[in-house]
């Protein structure tokens, strides 16, 4: 296996990792990063869908002991079917959106430079955001409603557009509704493992022909960095969000994003789509 091809699996799957459950969108982070180490052929889309399980896996993980007691407890607990209802909920307006409008957005927006304005204009939206006085009504995952699963579902359907950031999406949304930081940051990582693995599945069963036994050392690679890293991720985050806002994830949205556009019309880089 050539060993710059693995150092760039290792260098993605942390960027995966790091920013999946972060309100700085992975997508537009690896559509950036693959760009500037030149892996966004089709093989490093597929990649791309490999690590995100990855990813997945970390929350899986975090929150096995509550996912497990759900698993256990649907036929008998009202909290644990009110807990699958939400998420299912959630799930259908990115799902239905995704598979109307899925492939058009990947065609034309997948581009670093739609991604560095989405990420200029998420992170002013998040400024915006924090700004405003929360009237905090959720405190916790199991007060969510159906209505609220609602909102929060179509507020992550906004993350199809890359740069906005379905965590992001889903997070800043969640505080509009009245939900505290915690509960929305929680919820955002509950809703990540219907919504990513079935992205990530749909695209696999339709690219399975680019799937090769050559290309597992690179795809093992990645798929650990990003469990790895993405395990840090949420942990740091749930830590981070007791005593902060997100305004420090505005910015870096802002300064990286602001940073793309110069290198783009500064001549500096020639980003593939730009």
């Amino acid at each position: 296996m050539d060993p710059i091809l693995l150092f760039k699996a290792l260098i993605l799957g942390i960027v995966e990792g790091l920013t999946e459950f972060l309100p700085v969108s992975s997508t537009g982070h690896l559509i950036i990063v693959g760009a500037l180490l030149d892996f966004n052929d089709d093989k490093g889309k597929l990649f791309e869908i490999v690590i995100q399980l990855g990813a997945i896996l970390a929350v899986c993980w975090e929150y096995r002991r509550r996912l497990l007691h759900v698993a256990v407890t649907l036929g008998s607990s009202v909290p644990s079917r009110r807990f699958v209802l939400n998420l299912l909920i959630a799930f259908l307006p990115a799902a239905v959106l995704g598979l109307a409008f899925g492939s058009s957005i990947k065609r034309h927006l997948f581009a670093p430079i739609p991604v560095a304005l989405a990420l200029v204009i998420g992170g002013i939206l998040i400024l915006w955001a924090e700004r405003r006085h929360h009237r905090i009504r959720i405190n916790s995952v199991e007060e969510i409603g159906s209505v609220d699963a609602l909102k929060l579902g179509l507020a992550q359907a906004l993350a199809l557009i890359p740069g906005t950031s379905r965590s992001g999406a889903t997070i800043i949304g969640g505080l509009f509704f009245g939900l505290s930081r915690r509960a929305a940051t929680e919820f955002s990582f509950f809703l990540a493992i219907p919504t990513l693995t079935a992205a990530a599945l749909y695209d696999l069963l339709k690219h399975r022909d680019l799937l090769s036994a050559d290309d597992a050392g690179l795809f093992a690679v990645g798929f650990v960095a990003a469990f790895v890293s993405a395990l840090i991720a949420v942990r740091g985050l749930i830590r981070y969000v007791s005593d902060h806002d997100f305004t420090v994830f505005a910015w870096y949205r802002i300064g990286f994003g602001l940073l793309v556009l110069a290198s783009a019309f500064g001549g500096w880089i020639n980003w593939p789509g730009g």
